[in-house]
């Protein structure tokens, strides 16, 4: 699945990409793919992911691409600048993934005109190093 990217100068938060638990999450970004982790055992969705199938105690998990769709599930603007990365105002958004009982956070640059059910679709904010974080743009 690939998405849009976003050339960005600098991400606000730089994610650890070498972390066990969430490597192949930005592994995915990377290739322009939305990533979720799975249990490989029973196949249930381990997000958060975690290190045993809370479905049926499997220790075994791989990453697999999901659609990089969705809709606004409720929303916030931030006004108030708290930290000099983070410049105001900015919209963070959580979305309900398509086809996948998922729910991802992320965030739209400005105050965003939304509304519950908007479609949204993933984008992927690269930084200079290659680090890539999936992110959200509404769908025109």
């Amino acid at each position: 699945m690939s998405g849009m990217f976003n050339d960005v100068a600098v991400l606000p938060l730089m994610p650890v990409e070498d972390d066990h638990d969430t490597g192949g999450f930005f592994a995915a970004a990377r290739r322009g793919e939305l990533a979720l982790r799975f249990c490989s055992e029973c196949g249930q969705l381990l997000h958060l992911p975690r290190q045993v199938c809370f479905a049926c105690g499997g220790a075994r998990s791989e990453w697999r691409a999901v659609p990089g769709r969705g809709r606004v599930h409720a929303w916030t603007t931030v006004t108030h600048q708290v930290h000099p990365a983070f410049p105001t105002p900015y919209t963070v958004v959580l979305v309900d993934l398509e086809e996948i009982d998922a729910r991802l956070v992320g965030s739209l640059p400005g105050e965003a005109e939304l509304e519950v059910g908007q479609p949204v679709r993933v984008r992927f904010d690269r930084a200079p190093d290659g680090t890539t974080v999936p992110n959200w743009e509404v769908e025109a």
